[in-house]
């Protein structure tokens, strides 16, 4: 007697820890960062990024280099005009540095807005893939292994960059 309850107790364990086993959910982790920076359409992103800021660059040195110019013109013909032509000239200088830090904040605006209409679409892109590729491998959690401070699971990476085309 004392044997079948030890056989039924030593059964009931065995179940209950291979329930335990299968409750527990499947997790990998994927590299979202590395995949982004090798993804091909990102790579043609910042090349489109950075043309556009080298125009505004550009533009922002040409703007600067005027107003250095005029600057030092009227600063070396003020001893020689009147008072009212000096004190028109600092209201031009005034409004040439307002136009110019308006230029600066405008484009930095028009940059990262671009930047986050490009990078959205990618990052959907990505995530919708992570999704196909860890239903199909029967994982319930994934998680971005940029921020892991331990990730002993399986690694999706290569399998993401795989399903993405590259």
């Amino acid at each position: 007697m004392k044997q079948i309850k030890t056989l039924v107790i030593a059964a009931f364990l065995i179940l209950g820890a291979s329930q335990t086993i299968h409750a527990q959910a499947k997790t990998a982790h994927v590299d979202v960062s590395e995949i982004m920076s090798k993804m091909p359409a990102m790579l043609d992103a910042q090349k489109q990024l950075e043309k556009l800021s080298a125009t505004y660059d550009t533009d922002y040195k040409k703007m600067v280099e005027e107003y250095q110019a005029k600057l030092k013109k009227y600063e070396a013909e003020s001893a020689t005009v009147t008072d009212a032509i000096n004190g028109e000239r600092s209201k031009e200088v005034q409004d040439m540095q307002k136009r110019i830090v308006d230029f600066r904040d405008n484009a930095q605006k028009e940059l990262q807005q671009k930047e986050s209409d490009i990078v959205k679409p990618l990052m959907e892109k990505v995530r919708t893939s992570i999704q196909k590729v860890g239903k199909a491998k029967g994982f319930q959690y994934i998680l971005d292994g940029s921020t892991l401070l331990l990730a002993e699971g399986p690694n999706l990476t290569t399998d993401v960059k795989k399903d993405l085309g590259f």
